[in-house]
């Protein structure tokens, strides 16, 4: 069963049909800490302001602990999409500086593009390009929306970057958790692909 967590600040429905699409089975919606203890997977989805998804997220008493304890202690796959990505950080900097989860090393930062031609936020489809080797990414197209980038202490831990006035990081990765800033289930057939590998993944 895969747990797509419910805290009031994802795009649920879209995630959830994408996953559908991409192959899976069961995916339980839920703002359940019980469910997600015992899932099979996990996917932590995030849409708007760092500060108010963390607090939406330790707001459910029990939640982030049955995170821990799925990841951690029984080595669950686990993805972060988009702010659930950036929650992985050990802060964020949207709004002033607040924790995160610290589970991978970093910061989240406002984007300053190098090239003042670049836009923020970061929207509209542009290139994942492959960094530390990592089974679930390949180079491709994804669509992306964001003003805010993961910053990663570690470059062991950047499983691929994109391009907007300079280099930002488009995915987290260590262990059997992975953090995509892109979003899968709007990039169309390379999101879709991604769901799949991620399904289908055995770390």
């Amino acid at each position: 069963m895969i747990a797509l967590i419910d805290y009031g600040a994802g795009n649920l429905h879209s995630v959830h049909n994408a996953l559908r699409q991409a192959g899976a089975g069961d995916v339980a919606i839920t703002a359940d800490p019980d469910v997600v203890r015992t899932a099979d997977r996990i996917v932590l989805p995030g849409v708007g302001a760092f500060r108010a998804c963390r607090d939406a997220l330790v707001g459910i008493d029990g939640m982030v602990q049955a995170m821990e304890d799925a990841v951690s202690s029984r080595g669950v796959p686990f993805l972060g999409v988009c702010v659930g990505m950036q929650l992985l950080a050990d802060a964020g900097e949207e709004f002033g500086r607040h924790d995160g989860l610290g589970w991978i090393s970093g910061t989240v930062r406002h984007i300053t593009p190098a090239d003042s031609a670049a836009k923020v936020p970061h929207m509209g489809w542009n290139d994942v390009i492959s960094g530390v080797a990592h089974p679930l990414l390949q180079p491709g197209e994804a669509y992306f929306l964001h003003s805010y980038h993961f910053a990663a202490s570690d470059p062991a831990h950047v499983a691929a970057t994109t391009e907007h006035g300079g280099p930002l990081v488009a995915a987290v990765a260590r262990d059997t958790i992975i953090g995509v800033q892109f979003h899968p289930e709007k990039s169309q057939s390379y999101g879709l692909s991604f769901l799949s590998r991620f399904l289908d993944w055995r770390p």
